[in-house]
């Protein structure tokens, strides 16, 4: 919804290139888990400030302000440009950019994006994988069901230095949306699972799939380096997501 804003990115399975050459090309699992979702940055560069009683903040541009005590704030500009745009019934009701919560140290910061997704899927929001931290804050994780709620994409930060500025630059994610399936969280699913709490327990099978993965490759003297990376890429290029567009014919 602002136009000023980054438009948010595809995650980069090397972390930006951060990631160490052996991992990004061994490891399957890191770059995986590093190329999950999507990069939200701010759509502004911000500065905090919190004494450890009270927050205050700037931006990009109005450093001649100084810092001033944050309690809610428009982006600058924007409620006219939202007012503008919407229809009369809307007008009036643009979101908050930055506001600070009860909680001590506790930012609530809008991305200036809207998400809707498929019927079923809700986006985790995260803080970035595998990507060196920004100093100075975290990110508080939160899962949206944007299938159902289409509404400002929000994520909480918590300040954890005082008398230090804290910045969030516009050119570095701060945050990372997942697409998830509602199932994947439901309670049934997550209160499904078995703990097995003996290895006397484990079957012929496990047995048998162990040896397949540590065993086998550990004793080959062939083996090469990055066997699972290989298989998992294998596997994933043979697959299809159910929600891709199907191809459109042609006459």
């Amino acid at each position: 919804m602002i136009g000023t804003a980054r438009a948010p990115q595809r995650a980069d399975r090397s972390g930006a290139g951060t990631l160490p050459t052996r991992a990004f090309r061994y490891c399957e699992a890191v770059t995986t888990a590093t190329g999950l979702g999507w990069y939200v940055f701010p759509p502004i560069g911000l500065t905090f400030l919190w004494d450890g009683s009270q927050v205050f903040w700037t931006w990009d541009g109005g450093e001649e302000h100084g810092f001033l005590p944050l309690s809610v704030a428009q982006f600058p500009g924007f409620a006219d440009t939202f007012d503008a745009a919407a229809p009369e019934k809307v007008r009036g009701y643009s979101p908050p950019f930055v506001a600070a919560l009860k909680e001590p140290g506790v930012v609530q910061i809008w991305s200036g994006l809207i998400a809707r997704t498929a019927p079923g899927w809700s986006l985790l929001v995260r803080p970035p994988a595998n990507l060196p931290r920004a100093p100075g804050y975290e990110v508080y994780e939160g899962v949206v069901e944007t299938d159902r709620w289409f509404g400002p994409l929000f994520t909480n930060i918590r300040l954890t230095k005082t008398d230090v500025p804290v910045r969030l630059d516009p050119d570095f994610p701060f945050a990372t949306a997942v697409p998830v399936p509602r199932i994947m969280y439901a309670e049934e699913l997550q209160n499904s699972g078995r703990v097995v709490a003996d290895i006397a327990t484990m079957t012929d099978e496990d047995w048998a799939d162990y040896r397949a993965t540590v065993v086998e490759p550990s004793i080959d003297p062939e083996r090469n380096r990055g066997r699972y990376a290989k298989e998992a890429r294998k596997r994933r290029s043979k697959g299809l997501c159910p929600y891709a567009a199907a191809p459109q014919a042609t006459a």
